[in-house]
């Protein structure tokens, strides 16, 4: 079994830890600058992960801006974005969702093998469906990435999935963005939800980098020893 890919969590959140508000918008936490970095980070990576619902709800590219990280990627031998993964429990995913339609590079969605049939119904036109196995579990996801030749994920939520790759101990590194601002609104989604985690009062995660970047505030957390600080 090829080593796991290099794991690294990016979340941007409110103050009062909300990545989002309870309204059909979605809610920008970022800034222009900070976008800026996160486009550099992705660059950086081979894959790109994020939950099935946040494919619904935030509709995402997820592909690479700059044009000159394009083109160093390009230069390098890769195309221009990193893979695109997405993770399903129930297979509910729309074949014209910018996930799917925009960039040319391979996309993979993972889902239980019960619902393997009815997500290849769905998307197997436009991706690559996997059976991760009943259920699906963020190792299963890394383990699979590997044989494919991912060395390094990023992994952009929804709460749901870092919960799980956090809880798992399969994180590497996070960046944690603060937004100056409030929500307020239990029914909003957080960052994380209860579980038990590797890093708690007796075992604290280690701070790398503290950093403003206008209005937002970056902290970049080592999570394991692996973390290229």
């Amino acid at each position: 079994m090829s080593a796991r890919p290099y794991v690294l969590l990016s979340c941007a959140m409110s103050i009062d830890g909300y990545i989002d508000d309870a309204s059909t918008e979605r809610l920008v936490l970022s800034n222009d600058h900070d976008l800026d970095r996160v486009d550099e980070v992705r660059a950086a990576c081979d894959a790109i992960l994020v939950g099935a619902a946040t494919v619904r709800r935030d509709d995402p590219r997820l592909l690479v801006r700059s044009e000159r990280r394009q083109a160093d990627r390009l230069a390098r031998g890769l195309p221009p974005s990193p893979v695109k993964v997405t993770v399903t429990g129930s297979g509910d995913l729309d074949p014209t969702a910018r996930f799917f339609t925009f960039g040319d590079g391979a996309k993979l969605v993972y889902c239980p093998s019960g619902a393997v049939e009815k997500t290849r119904e769905q998307v197997g036109d436009v991706a690559t469906v996997v059976d991760g196995g009943e259920p699906v579990t963020p190792q299963a996801v890394v383990d699979d990435l590997a044989v494919r030749g991912v060395r390094r994920l990023m992994v952009e939520g929804g709460g749901s999935l870092h919960c799980q790759f956090l809880t798992a101990g399969l994180a590497d590194e996070l960046h944690l963005v603060v937004a100056p601002f409030f929500v307020g609104d239990c029914r909003a989604p957080r960052f994380v939800r209860d579980g038990r985690f590797p890093w708690h009062p007796g075992r604290r995660a280690r701070v790398v980098e503290v950093r403003q970047i206008d209005d937002v505030v970056l902290t970049r957390y080592a999570l394991s020893d692996r973390c290229d600080a």
